[in-house]
């Protein structure tokens, strides 16, 4: 899988014309479209390359789009699962409701779960207090009732403190 990030979007372009676009040149397992830019989840490498040389300054709506490679995170993060998402639920949506606890690099929702980069740690942990067994939008976030415990995932590699944060659920 190789994450092509899309730049320069027209207001104009929907999820659905750029997924087609791309589909052009191989599967497609991921759209998003935040504000006038966008990802796009390509299944090879090789469909992802004829994508980028196809569709670089490609004009769409009038407007030259930009695609290149989705660069890595130059930053550390706190990785949060986040079950019980409601199916009408967009990437945006998702991605402002954590925006109130922090800053988020990342939110990509699959099917009914999610998973939320948050930039610092500290506040991954404010929004699992915030959050945790709350309703949003018609779907009690993380909670399936009974007891529900939080743990922090470890990655030695990463994160402020050593570790890279993954938040998970028993119950």
């Amino acid at each position: 899988m190789v994450k092509l990030f899309i730049g320069n979007l027209p207001r104009e372009a929907t999820e659905q014309e750029i997924r087609s676009l791309f589909e052009q040149y191989g599967k497609v397992l991921e759209c998003d479209i935040i504000k006038n830019y966008g990802f796009v989840h390509i299944e090879d490498k090789t469909a992802a390359e004829d994508a980028i040389r196809n569709l670089h300054h490609y004009k769409l709506h009038g407007v030259n789009i930009n695609v290149e490679a989705s660069k890595n995170k130059s930053k550390a993060s706190t990785k949060l699962h986040v079950g019980n998402i409601s199916p009408t639920c967009t990437n945006q949506e998702l991605r402002a409701k954590f925006e109130e606890y922090g800053p988020v690099i990342e939110c990509d929702i699959v099917k009914d779960y999610a998973f939320v980069h948050m930039e610092r740690a500290e506040d991954a942990v404010e929004a699992i207090r915030g959050l945790d067994n709350t309703e949003f939008q018609g779907e009690l976030l993380w909670g399936l009732g009974g007891k529900t415990e939080w743990g922090l995932g470890v990655d030695k590699n990463r994160g402020p403190w050593g570790w890279q944060g993954g938040v998970f659920r028993s119950t």
